[in-house]
């Protein structure tokens, strides 16, 4: 090869290749210090782990303290045979890790009310930013049609988006969805479900505009908020994305959380991500295996729906788990039970002369609660 290429050696191409402003003028064996034991490694970083101040966090936004409860952590955060699995390409060897995804998919499309999901993606700001370039690739108007997003959408979230935008020459813009919308011409929607400061607001009539106008609407949600909201897929959403964190995930300084997008009929083929299938095997009997991976860069390449090939497979496992350990009655008391704290906590503040930026509720939103909001529902999830 080197021959072939004109050089006479390794060090002659190599230095070729690699820029003389970052290539090392000396061997690795003469930079790093001698190799540790397997023992002495665990020692140095139990002792850096030692220094850590762990504080409780109120950031927000997307990331909340979550319990992961022992079954999960021990059987699945801590087995080899979870976290180091990758895409199971083998359906034979892979029915376990399979349905497992499949379990995800279905709560995912329990608590949206779409149809379809995928097996996961990386995060809530990333799907939010697939979300966009999906509702671009299904637009059948003018390339100068804006994409709006809600104001009041997480903060990462629009970063994210302004940085996916970019690339793809796609103009964004920051509306209020309560507001009159643009007489410009839009090719999609995003809405916060509920806002970056709590509010919940009823987007019946926006999406029925949106629709009008040819154009989609993305509904970035929370998946825990979901289990006592009314669906996003019922008031009119055409893509639902969010983080599944809530379920089971730890914060793990900021993420990786796996990230999830469902959609209603008709969107599956110009989505991104994996998507697990029920079939059945040579025999007859029931078997699940990959039905749909339009994204993956080694099978479309420059024509896949995205380029990003990072699928939290073991957080979308355990969130699974963890829907399925507390089960739909168990997640809406958990539910419920943050609405009552938070809703003691906003009058409390308010009894103390603060003011909150969103309306404090008028009481907590309960099982069997014949008061609730027209944007509260009752959230069918059968997982």
């Amino acid at each position: 090869m080197l021959s072939e290429l004109g050089f006479e050696s390794i060090e002659e191409f190599i230095a070729q290749v690699v820029p003389s402003s970052i290539a090392m003028s000396q061997r690795l064996e003469a930079i790093l210090p001698p190799p540790a034991t397997e023992s002495e490694v665990i020692d140095e970083l139990r002792s850096l782990a030692s220094e850590n101040r762990v504080f409780t966090s109120l950031i927000g936004t997307g990331y909340y303290g979550t319990v992961t409860p022992p079954v999960i952590m021990r059987n699945v955060l801590e087995n080899p045979a979870w976290y180091t699995a990758y895409t199971p390409y083998q359906p034979e060897i892979s029915q376990g890790r399979l349905e497992a995804l499949f379990a995800f998919q279905t709560v995912i499309c329990d608590l949206t009310s779409l149809q379809v999901a995928n097996a996961s993606m990386l995060d809530e700001a990333t799907a939010a930013a697939e979300a966009m370039a999906l509702t671009h690739r299904a637009f059948k108007g003018s390339d100068d049609a804006l994409f709006l997003v809600d104001k009041k959408a997480h903060p990462q979230t629009i970063a994210v988006i302004h940085t996916r935008a970019k690339p793809l020459g796609i103009k964004v813009e920051l509306i209020d969805p309560l507001a009159p919308l643009t007489k410009s011409e839009f090719f999609g929607v995003l809405v916060q479900y509920p806002d970056t400061f709590g509010a919940i607001h009823d987007f019946t009539s926006l999406a029925t505009e949106v629709h009008d106008r040819g154009a989609l609407l993305v509904a970035a949600s929370d998946l825990l908020a979901l289990t006592l909201l009314t669906p996003p897929g019922e008031w009119g959403a055409d893509v639902c994305v969010g983080s599944a964190q809530r379920f089971g995930v730890p914060m793990g300084f900021g993420g990786p959380h796996a990230g999830f997008m469902s959609v209603r009929v008709g969107l599956e083929r110009t989505m991104p991500g994996r998507l697990v299938g029920q079939s059945v095997d040579a025999d007859g009997n029931p078997a699940f295996r990959l039905a749909l991976q339009t994204r993956e860069q080694h099978i479309r390449r420059d024509k896949a729906t995205s380029n990003i090939c990072t699928a939290q497979v073991l957080l979308a496992v355990m969130s699974a788990f963890y829907s399925m350990w507390h089960g739909p009655d168990g997640l809406r008391r958990i539910a419920s039970r943050i609405n009552s704290q938070t809703h003691r906590l906003a009058q409390g503040l308010v009894a103390g002369g603060f003011d909150i930026l969103s309306d404090l509720p008028r009481k907590s939103f309960r099982d069997g609660d014949d008061a609730l909001p027209s944007h509260v529902g009752r959230s069918r999830s059968r997982t």
